[in-house]
């Protein structure tokens, strides 16, 4: 299991009651600018989901690359899955399903392998960000308002003190 942040430690009200380090670097929440190669899908995921993530107090500048993982893979998801809904309409399920190879044999349609894949890189990328019911489950998130609890405005505290 990968380290834990102070900030995460903190939100989850510090399970283990370790004595949390004083000398972490704790950057600022706030929503980087995205990155030029997004193409609109991705673009549109960035707008989606990145401020949320700064409201709930758990993406930083450092985190851009971070984020445009997660928008590019939404993209390529989104893509496939176009691609195999066209797929579907003009020759059936079977035709999304299998292609039939120059030699004649039947393979998996490659768009699954890249929707799949893209769909496996969102949810680790998103969990890293803090998507997803357990990502939020760990980071006490109040489901009445949307946003932390009672650990609202520890962005910026070090150690547990402002």
């Amino acid at each position: 299991m990968r380290p834990k942040s102070v900030i995460l430690k903190m939100k989850e009200g510090n399970p283990g009651k370790r004595k949390l380090p004083k000398n972490e670097p704790i950057p600022p929440a706030e929503l980087p600018d995205p990155p030029s190669a997004l193409d609109a899908y991705a673009l549109d995921e960035w707008n989606r989901v990145g401020p949320g993530l700064v409201a709930l107090g758990i993406l930083a500048g450092l985190d851009r690359a971070l984020l445009a993982s997660y928008c590019t893979a939404w993209s390529r998801w989104l893509h496939a899955e176009e691609e195999l809904a066209k797929l579907r309409e003009r020759g059936g399920e079977i035709a999304a399903l299998v292609q039939k190879t120059i030699s004649g044999n039947w393979i998996q349609q490659p768009l699954i392998g890249i929707s799949n894949k893209a769909a496996a890189d969102m949810v680790k990328f998103g969990d890293l960000l803090g998507m997803g019911e357990s990502a939020r489950a760990r980071l006490g998130i109040d489901r009445a308002k949307g946003a932390p609890s009672k650990f609202s405005g520890l962005v910026g505290i070090q150690g547990g003190k402002k």
